[in-house]
């Protein structure tokens, strides 16, 4: 393979795996916020949230985000992992040529 492409390719897979560090901190982030804001309950919450909110559905929206951010990381975790591998076996494999 070309060392222009493993280049890119090792490129790809750092700025992929600092990307992953971020989203995990913002996911961090907003859990904290979660177990603080939902017990409290307080009223500009719903006043952001908009005319006809209640408490539950608050819940059940954030719920389900933090939900859908967690596989959406961990699918994204997979594909490093998978691109991390194949980029070490292919320097690997031009190093022995």
């Amino acid at each position: 393979m070309s060392d222009n492409f493993q280049t890119k390719l090792h490129s790809a897979v750092i700025s992929g795996w600092w990307t992953l560090l971020v989203a995990a901190v913002i996911l961090l982030i907003q859990w904290i916020l979660y177990l603080l804001v939902v017990p409290a309950q307080p009223h500009w919450v719903l006043t952001l949230w908009g005319p006809g909110a209640n408490w539950e559905q608050v819940r059940s929206i954030w719920f389900w985000f933090l939900a859908g951010f967690k596989i959406t990381l961990l699918a994204l975790a997979f594909l490093l992992l998978w691109l991390t591998l194949w980029a070490r076996q292919m320097r690997k494999s031009s190093a022995t040529l």
